[in-house]
């Protein structure tokens, strides 16, 4: 299921929370209606953690994380790494990591077993982002951007990156990742995809402004709910017989 929310009037849903298959963080200070929307679809199967990182509210642009781990930069306070680590899962590490790009949810992005990274990372924190993560680490740019944290989202069931990305590219990256991918925007033609939105395998959030057209795009990449058109016709024809006979 797709869902729209706004945090403090910004549809840049992606940089006030990071969500992956294991736990979700979201930025103190917001609205209770932002907190209460993550909650109502996420808090049976997974925890939702308010948290901050140095003290900032983007903590989805400065972490990276998948069910296995979480990483955050070196900036990140030892009372704040303290109350998230306290608060993820058990089988969830998390590392906090010198790296000069220290926005690490802008220059990575990943899922649950692929990695892409900016081309300039530090060859140690690619190293640690195999480790803590478990995900194969693959160097690359989308649409000519090297910060590919900020212009792709993904799942373990499909993803969505920049709308000028090339179908050779798109080609390059859907191999690499094993997954579907495909060109589009979100909040009403916003091409910073990972700023946008976030997703895991069963829901996604993106913002207010983004059009239904645009919610039908990511429900079908990401194969959330019901909006398989074969799955759809197939049961249609299956009551039709039914009613015949």
């Amino acid at each position: 299921m797709a869902v729209r929310a706004l945090f403090e009037n910004s549809n840049e849903v992606g940089v006030f929370s990071k969500l992956t298959n294991a736990y979700c963080l979201v930025a103190i200070g917001g609205s209770e209606n932002f907190y209460s929307i993550f909650e109502g679809e996420l808090s049976d199967n997974i925890p939702v953690i308010h948290a901050s990182i140095a003290g900032c509210r983007i903590l989805g642009r400065l972490t990276v994380g998948n069910r296995h781990g979480l990483l955050v930069p070196n900036t990140t306070t030892d009372q704040e790494l303290q109350h998230i680590r306290n608060s993820l899962p058990e089988s969830v590490s998390i590392q906090r990591i010198e790296e000069r790009l220290s926005a690490l949810g802008n220059v990575i992005v990943c899922n649950d077993y692929v990695a892409l990274v900016h081309p300039d990372l530090d060859r140690e924190t690619e190293e640690i982002l195999a480790d803590v993560l478990k995900v194969e680490v693959f160097r690359q740019t989308i649409a000519a951007n090297t910060l590919v944290g900020s212009y792709c989202s993904i799942s373990n069931q499909g993803g969505l990156v920049h709308p000028k990305t090339t179908v050779e590219n798109q080609d390059e990256l859907s191999s690499l990742l094993q997954i579907p991918l495909v060109a589009g925007t979100v909040n009403r033609g916003s091409d910073v995809i990972g700023a946008g939105m976030v997703v895991n395998d069963w829901s996604a959030f993106c913002g207010l402004d983004t059009t239904s057209t645009e919610l039908s795009v990511i429900e079908s990449v990401f194969k959330l709910g019901d909006s398989n058109p074969s799955a759809i016709t197939t049961a249609m024809r299956d009551s039709l017989v039914e009613s015949m006979t």
